[in-house]
Formats: structure tokens, C-alpha cells, sequence
């Protein structure tokens, strides 16, 4: 039965194909949007740029609670994997 269902699902091989590599693409770009040493440099790099007057206070503490935010996130996600 294994090979017959292959041998009528071939044509449909590509799709299935496709799927399986946007399934790996989406699980890469979410383990890097929540990596926590990916998000600790966002924020280092977030505070040079306060330092360096590219932004203000106001921004500053728009984004870094976005990226606190995803801290915490990661943080959960892991402790629940574990």
C-alpha cells in the first residue's frame, strides 16, 4: 500500500516538497528571532545607538521593550521545551 500511495502522490511531489522547505525556513527564522543571544545584541546595539544620539529616549524605550518582550518569550518557549 506505501508504494502505491507514493506512486499516486508523485505528482503532487513539489508542492509537498515546497511545504516541507517553507516549514524549515519558518522554524530557522523563529529560532533566530528568538535566540536570547541574537536579542541581548539588538539590545547592546540598541543602546550604542541611544548613546551615539541616533535615537531618543522615546524610540530607545519603544524598541527595547519590543525586544524585552521577545526575551521573555524565548525565555518561556524554552522552559516549557524543557
Amino acid at each position: 500500500m506505501g508504494l502505491l500511495k507514493e506512486v499516486l502522490l508523485l505528482p503532487a511531489a513539489p508542492v509537498r516538497g515546497t511545504a516541507w522547505v517553507l516549514r524549515q525556513v519558518v522554524a530557522e527564522a523563529e529560532r533566530q528571532y528568538y535566540d536570547p543571544g541574537v536579542i541581548q545584541h539588538e539590545l547592546r546595539a540598541l543602546a550604542k545607538e541611544l548613546d551615539d544620539g541616533l535615537i531618543d529616549e522615546a524610540e530607545f524605550d519603544r524598541r527595547e521593550d519590543e525586544l524585552l518582550d521577545r526575551l521573555e518569550e524565548a525565555r518561556e518557549q524554552r522552559h516549557r521545551g524543557q
